[in-house]
């Protein structure tokens, strides 16, 4: 089965962080406690493998939120939620 980019996207917060899909929404860089600098790259490295690509140290760095990811994964990096 093909997932489309929003469950793509979805799908590495919640194996990254072992959390819930309702849980998402809102979700930001030390809300939970798996998403600590280490939990971070581990999010990252997965979103550059889901999306194969490679982000920009800066671009690392400001995604602090569910909703930021997404919108650098667009702007920067074209890809369609």
């Amino acid at each position: 089965m093909n997932m489309n980019n929003n469950e793509l996207y979805d799908a590495a917060f919640i194996e990254s962080f072992s959390i819930k899909a309702e849980q998402l929404k809102g979700l930001a860089y030390q809300s939970v406690q798996l998403w600590d600098s280490v939990g971070h790259m581990s999010l990252i490295a997965l979103l550059e493998d889901k999306f194969d690509l490679m982000m920009e140290t800066d671009d690392i760095i400001d995604l602090s939120s569910y909703e930021k990811g997404k919108e650098i994964l667009s702007e920067k990096y074209g890809i369609r939620f």
